[in-house]
C-alpha cells in the first residue's frame, strides 16, 4: 500500500468536511496483486449497510477475481482503454440493480439512487483501506447483462476495478498525466434554494 497517496491533502474544500470525501479518488495504477478474500468481503459489507428506500436493497454486485475462470471474460467486456488498466487490478465488479419492489413488484423509482449509496460505501471503504476502487462506464453494457445472468426486471448501473495501489510510472505514458485526483464543481453550480437556477445564464 506504500504508493497510496490519499488526495485530500491537494483538495481544497469550500467548507470543512471529513477527510474521508476529500481523501476518495479513483487512480489507476495497480499492482495486480490479489486481494485475500475476508479484504475483499469488507467492502461487499460496507455496501450491505448503505440505506435505501423502504429498506429494498435492491443493489446486486457480480465479482471476479483474477486468476479466476470468469477474469478473462469480465475484462473483456471493458472498452480498450479500460482493459489496458484494469488488467493489473485484482477484481472487477457489475453493479446492477433490481428496478421493481422485492415485496409486492411494484416500480422502484429510487434503485438506481440506491444503488449508487451502496457502490459510495463501497467505494469509501476501499479508500479507508488504501486500495484502489475506480467505477467505470466504459463496457459493453449489453454483453455484461448477459455474462452475469441478470434476469429481467434488473438493469446493470455500472462497473468497478478494485486493487492495490501501484505507482503512476507504472502506467502506459498516455495515462500517467491524468493519474491525479480531481478537483470538483463549486456549490454554486448546482446547489439551488427554492428554485433551480440555470448556472449558465
Amino acid at each position: 500500500m506504500s504508493d497510496y497517496k490519499p488526495a485530500g491533502s491537494v483538495r481544497q474544500t469550500q467548507f470543512s468536511v471529513d477527510p474521508i470525501f476529500t481523501n476518495r479518488w479513483s487512480p489507476r495504477a495497480m499492482t495486480g496483486a490479489q486481494i485475500d478474500a475476508p479484504t475483499l468481503m469488507t467492502l461487499f459489507e460496507a455496501a450491505r449497510w448503505a440505506p435505501s428506500s423502504g429498506n429494498g436493497q435492491p443493489w446486486r454486485f457480480v465479482y471476479a477475481q483474477r486468476a479466476t475462470e470468469t477474469w478473462p471474460a469480465f475484462l473483456d467486456l471493458l472498452v480498450p482503454g479500460n482493459r489496458l488498466w484494469c488488467a493489473n487490478a485484482s477484481a472487477l465488479v457489475v453493479i446492477a440493480s433490481r428496478d421493481t419492489a422485492e415485496h409486492n413488484g411494484k416500480p422502484a423509482p429510487t434503485h438506481s439512487f440506491d444503488t449508487g449509496a451502496a457502490w459510495m460505501s463501497l467505494s469509501l471503504q476501499g479508500s479507508l483501506l488504501g486500495l484502489v476502487v475506480h467505477g467505470m462506464a466504459g463496457f459493453d453494457w449489453v454483453r455484461a447483462k448477459e455474462l452475469i445472468g441478470l434476469p429481467d426486471g434488473f438493469s446493470v448501473e455500472a462497473m468497478c476495478a478494485i486493487g492495490y495501489p501501484a505507482a503512476p510510472e507504472t502506467l502506459p505514458e498516455a495515462l500517467r498525466e491524468r493519474e491525479k485526483p480531481s478537483d470538483r464543481k463549486p456549490m454554486s453550480q448546482w446547489l439551488f434554494e427554492g428554485k433551480y437556477v440555470d448556472p449558465s445564464l
